[in-house]
């Protein structure tokens, strides 16, 4: 198989003046093709520190995860790869090698870098969020049947795989969405431990208010309970179809 060598890294950022310079140089120590920063509607600095850091700027005005993340990919080009990494800190840049690697081997098409294989520092992850983050996966093996370990939004994948999966979701789901059309699609999925930090500057705009880890959960059970119910028809439609 062909070395992958033309990576892109999409930055979804919304009001993060304070972290993302750093997670910028950061990401610049490890060889990448291109980096693009999702300006997610910020009304801070965030366009501009990304702007001198060298990055791309793409504009998401549409607030939403998921929405950043959609006009990041809108901008790649001819990058064979892409990789997904928040703006505040959370993931360590220097860990996107081992993320890499296993597509760079042909071993995967899709990478996610498993908070639960690695480390999280204490404090970074709030009780709310490590509940959530064992549930998806659990309801995921129990429809789908392949185990996840997490749903760590530090993530590598192949262009090419990525646009097969025909990603919507605008904001909280976009994770989740992106692990269930990997197994649909029967892409070769691949975990990695990876550390999880304290933000370098901000903050949260889920984990640690209500209404964000409310919202982010209820549209992750939604995304896997809806995504469920289409197979279970599309399923009962075809045993239909057959006379069955």
């Amino acid at each position: 198989m062909e070395k992958l060598t033309s990576v892109a890294v999409i930055v979804p950022a919304l009001n993060e003046e304070l972290s993302l310079g750093s997670v910028l140089e950061d990401i610049r120590a490890v060889l990448v093709s291109r980096v693009i920063v999702a300006d997610n509607g910020s009304v801070d600095r965030t366009a501009d520190v990304a702007r001198a850091a060298g990055a791309e700027v793409v504009s998401a005005p549409r607030r939403g995860y998921g929405s950043a993340c959609l006009a990041g990919v809108a901008a790649l080009k001819d990058e064979s790869m892409v990789v997904f990494i928040d703006a505040d800190g959370s993931s360590d840049p220097a860990e996107m090698p081992a993320l890499i690697a296993p597509i760079e081997r042909g071993d995967a098409d899709f990478v996610i870098g498993s908070r639960k294989l690695g480390r999280v520092e204490p404090g970074a992850m709030s009780l709310p969020a490590r509940v959530g983050n064992r549930l998806a996966p659990f309801l995921i093996h129990v429809i789908w049947g392949f185990r996840y370990t997490d749903l760590g939004p530090f993530r590598a994948i192949r262009v090419d795989a990525l646009r097969r999966l025909g990603m919507q979701d605008p904001d909280y789901g976009w994770t989740v969405e992106m692990q269930i059309k990997a197994v649909r699609h029967g892409l070769k999925i691949v975990e990695v431990p990876v550390t999880w930090r304290n933000r370098r500057g901000g903050a949260s705009k889920i984990s640690r208010t209500v209404r964000g880890v409310v919202g982010a959960s209820c549209k992750i059970i939604w995304t896997i309970l809806n995504y469920a119910i289409d197979d279970r028809r599309a399923g009962d439609e075809a045993r239909h179809g057959r006379g069955l």
